[in-house]
């Protein structure tokens, strides 16, 4: 799997959504540009969540919540504010998003970043393909 750079975000405006209790992570992707956009915000484990070597097995805590639609309407959101932004564009299973949270907070720990304790994962159809981003919130 090839991995995309680490990106500064400053997400200026809030990506809002339809909640969504029943969407399940990791086995619904968005099939086509018809699909709406899922959103799924997760606890990291507090103990994990500051470590340059998390384990893998008890990275991810609860999910929060879930979400669909465009982006532009809804209950729960994303906020504005910076994240560190990756992304790969492909549908990417559990331990495939985990690998891809670890190596984001890696970075960002080298960077001397607070990072939240939050990380959203948003699935979309974009440009002909389905593309998995992780966002996680930070301050210097």
């Amino acid at each position: 799997m090839e991995e995309s750079p680490l990106v500064h975000l400053d997400l200026r405006a809030p990506l809002e959504y339809e909640e969504a209790p029943g969407l399940v992570p990791f086995s619904c992707p968005p099939a086509d540009e018809a699909a709406p956009e899922q959103l799924f915000c997760f606890e990291i484990d507090r103990e994990q969540a500051g470590r340059i070597d998390p384990e893998a097995d008890r990275f991810l805590g609860e999910l929060v919540f879930s979400g669909k639609g465009n982006g532009r309407q809804g209950k729960i959101q994303l906020t504005a504010g910076l994240y560190l932004f990756t992304q790969q564009r492909q549908v990417l299973n559990r331990e495939d998003c985990v690998n891809m949270a670890i190596e984001q907070q890696k970075d960002g720990l080298w960077e001397q970043l607070r990072l939240g304790n939050r990380l959203y994962i948003r699935c979309l159809f974009e440009d002909g393909s389905p593309v998995t981003q992780f966002f996680r919130s930070y301050s210097r």
